[in-house]
């Protein structure tokens, strides 16, 4: 009989709790190597280089974007959603894994929960931006107010979106805090006298790791993992249905729920697995951050990627059985019309490039799964493209007929978004644990051994 191999433990080497600890936050101790401070220097360049063409299009008006009758939202709705889906995705990791007692997410789980709130902050900037006059956004909150009739329409799609979305700021961002409670303890007790231990002294809120600390710690962050799992189903499913809300072939779909839901999870697996290989290299966190994390990441990746494929044929084959000369239009035009190289990138960065994490030897290759996680987001970019751009540029009336060209603003604004995305990122990468050095002391005190195995 063929003997069963054992999976690789979570923790690699002899590791003892202090070493974790020291090993965590050796990256926050000290000044910044060189590297640290060249990504930086170009992310916070990239951020202004967006403030920039932000502030062109709130001072002149977002006629200067590339925006005409047809294609109405460009780039403002596809970098909205695409950071959206990526928010959703990094929160989703973090708590239905805890609600299925998945112990390799300790390692992933701090990574994905920061990159979580960070892109949801991103995404707030364009939906701003494209209401031309931000300084009435109060207009969209249903509060008692003095302007008689004039109340938000509740049955706009964009008003859900609001109440939403802000829900899952909130909810996403204590769930982010309350994780970090016992890992500030111990960075508070580490820091010496000055700023530092005043600031991780205040919000580790009196933590001394007693049992009673402990019990209603776990207790309250099992209740906000079970509480963020269905919101961040509900708010994206309410996002996908801002685009559902219209006659226009290919954008009233009852599929876009899970279309959306399903793209957020392939999206945010994947870039989550992009910085926690960059992570890993640079922050010397091979012990921690395994092979066996990067593989079990890589089948999700793949998981999501076959589900998406399933959606992308089932859109096909509805728009062919349907019989509607319209809709079947939209679906040639798609692939054989001006904007047929985005929906070949799509498809093909969505559905058959991650095909090769089948294989074993491509899974343990890291460089190879670094790309194909990098191809996964651009091939998620460009979904968002070809659903908002290829699928409104033709309508039912050919003299509306328009081509979207983004201008350098569009380009600009969306080069901000990063730069703001990666600058945030590595601040806290600067200031606080890229892993929980918590949970990573659980799985060291029990030897390493895989879920549901003895130490």
């Amino acid at each position: 009989m063929q003997a069963v191999m054992a999976p690789e433990s979570l923790v690699q080497g002899e590791s003892t709790l202090a070493d974790v600890t020291r090993t965590v936050t050796r990256n926050l101790e000290g000044k910044p190597g060189r590297l640290w401070w060249a990504g930086f220097l170009a992310s916070v360049a990239a951020t202004l280089a967006g403030a920039w063409a932000a502030w062109v299009v709130l001072t002149t008006g977002i006629g200067v974007a590339g925006l005409n009758n047809s294609s109405a939202w460009g780039f403002f709705i596809i970098n909205f959603v695409f950071w959206v889906g990526i928010g959703h995705a990094g929160t989703l990791i973090s708590a239905f894994l805890l609600l299925m007692r998945q112990h390799w997410r300790s390692a992933v789980n701090r990574a994905a929960e920061a990159s979580a709130v960070i892109a949801v902050a991103c995404a707030g900037i364009f939906p701003l931006l494209h209401m031309g006059r931000p300084w009435f956004f109060y207009w969209l909150i249903p509060y008692p107010n003095t302007r008689g009739s004039v109340w938000p329409n509740f049955r706009s799609p964009l008003l859900w979106d609001v109440m939403a979305v802000g829900t899952y700021v909130t909810l996403s961002s204590v769930y982010f805090y309350v994780g970090m409670i016992p890992d500030l303890a111990s960075l508070r007790d580490r820091a010496k006298k000055g700023l530092k231990k005043t600031l991780y002294g205040f919000f580790s809120l009196g933590w001394d790791g007693s049992a009673r600390n402990w019990s209603r710690y776990e207790m309250a962050y099992l209740l906000l993992a079970g509480l963020m799992t269905p919101l961040v189903l509900s708010v994206h499913s309410v996002v996908s249905c801002d685009m559902a809300a219209t006659l226009k072939p290919e954008m009233h779909e009852t599929i876009f729920p899970p279309y959306f839901g399903t793209g957020a999870i392939f999206c945010g697996f994947a870039v989550v697995l992009t910085l926690l290989l960059v992570m890993r290299r640079t922050m010397h966190l091979q012990a921690y951050i395994t092979r066996r994390h990067i593989d079990i990441m890589a089948k999700v990746m793949l998981m999501a990627a076959c589900f998406l494929g399933v959606i992308y044929v089932t859109e096909v084959f509805i728009a062919w059985y349907s019989g509607d000369r319209y809709l079947q239009f939209d679906y040639l035009n798609r692939f054989f019309g001006p904007r047929g190289w985005a929906a070949a990138i799509m498809y093909g960065c969505n559905m058959l490039v991650p095909q090769l994490l089948w294989i074993r030897k491509v899974r343990a290759n890291l460089v190879a799964v670094f790309v194909i996680s990098l191809l996964a987001s651009l091939g998620m970019w460009f979904e968002r493209w070809v659903i908002f751009v290829s699928s409104l540029q033709a309508d039912f009336l050919p003299s509306s007929w328009s081509m979207y060209h983004p201008t350098l603003f569009d380009y600009g604004c969306t080069l901000g978004s990063f730069g703001l995305f990666f600058t945030l990122f590595l601040l806290f990468a600067r200031f606080l644990p890229m892993i929980a050095i918590a949970e990573i002391k659980h799985e060291v005190a029990h030897g390493g051994a895989p879920h549901g195995e003895a130490a």
